[in-house]
């Protein structure tokens, strides 16, 4: 398995001793370099997520999807961002205006800090600290603010209500989503993901394999709960349009609704991406104790192992979209209060008890 630490290793020796720069602009290029990696990065996952939702639905619809607009339609999401980018930005009449530029911002900082959590490659992870889970859990529930003050700043009935339907549901669902986290946490020992995936490597090591029942259980749930977190059918009740027009973002046009968009479909990038680390291996390769075909799994990059992992569970979720009907607010909130929290805190008793008594897969 190739680590990518041995060309950040490079690039740093190259700013501090071959090129004879100091401390401060070698962090400095450093930072400004991981930071537009990030951003092109951002932007280009959320027009591969885009196309693939309108692919996706199309096909559990029995249609074609976008053709016009290029080969396959491949450039109909590049028209519609044109489109977007030269669409006027305005203000709402008697709206609270900081609070009305400031949400968008701070939904798509929340988007783009758990994005970059994320442990592409070994040695390739972006902010990579000893308490991982914990910051990705609090970088995370700031976009609830953004969603809360688009609402409110907006100074529309339909926002309002919308605003308070998805905070009340993303403050509900963080509990179940970070319940799932400390189960990986206690099997694990660690909260830092790179030492989470590393736990998972070798034969059967990853951790739906190592923690059996109690982490099968947690995976499912943290699928859904992390469903619900995104806002995304079934869960997208904040958003309905026979009631709620456009939800919260109704009132922002251009690169203000721009911002909701690109979040919505990193957001299920994102909880995608920690699920594949944190149960499914990360970069880890499918090894299954047998020499030969081990040997054929690790020559494959990690990066590999980690998207195919990571897209295969952004597909399941687009098709748990497209298959279940929309839950009423009340359905939703009884479905985590009353079955999923108690479930992750039996769960989380359970995988306590398996790691206390060594029932699981050394």
């Amino acid at each position: 398995m190739f680590d990518f630490s041995i060309v950040t290793q490079w690039i740093d020796d190259l700013l501090r001793n071959t090129w004879g720069l100091g401390d401060f602009w070698s962090i400095l290029i450093e930072c400004v370099l991981i930071g537009l990696l990030i951003i092109v990065g951002y932007a280009m996952l959320a027009i591969v997520l885009i196309f693939m939702e309108r692919k996706v639905c199309a096909y559990f619809q029995c249609r074609i999807g976008p053709m016009r607009v290029g080969p396959w339609g491949v450039l109909q999401v590049f028209a519609d961002v044109l489109k977007m980018l030269i669409k006027e930005i305005f203000a709402v009449d008697k709206a609270d205006k900081l609070l009305y530029f400031l949400a968008p911002i701070l939904v798509i900082v929340a988007s783009v800090g758990t994005f970059s959590f994320l442990p592409w490659n070994k040695g390739a992870e972006i902010l990579d600290f000893n308490v991982g889970i914990f910051l990705i859990t609090a970088v995370s529930s700031i976009g609830v603010l953004g969603i809360f003050l688009a609402g409110w700043a907006s100074n529309n009935k339909y926002s309002v209500i919308s605003a308070m339907r998805a905070a009340v549901q993303m403050i509900s669902y963080e509990m179940s989503l970070c319940l799932c986290l400390i189960s990986a946490v206690i099997l694990t020992g660690t909260m830092q993901m790179s030492g989470i995936v590393e736990a998972q490597t070798g034969p059967w090591r990853w951790l739906i394999f190592q923690g059996h029942i109690p982490a099968l259980i947690a995976f499912i749930v943290f699928l859904i709960a992390g469903n619900a977190e995104a806002n995304r059918g079934p869960f997208d009740m904040a958003e309905a349009e026979s009631e709620l027009t456009a939800g919260h973002h109704t009132e922002y046009s251009g690169m203000g609704f721009g911002f909701f968009y690109l979040a919505e479909y990193l957001n299920l990038f994102v909880i995608s991406g920690l699920a594949a680390a944190v149960f499914l291996g990360g970069w880890a390769p499918i090894n299954i104790g047998v020499e030969a075909f081990d040997n054929v799994m690790n020559y494959v990059p990690g990066i590999v192992w980690f998207l195919g992992k990571t897209f295969f569970l952004v597909w399941i979720l687009m098709w748990v979209r497209w298959t279940f009907p929309r839950l009423r607010i009340d359905q939703i909130l009884k479905l985590e209060w009353k079955y999923l929290m108690p479930l992750t805190l039996l769960n989380l008793v359970l995988m306590t008890v398996v790691v206390a008594f060594g029932w699981y897969l050394k």
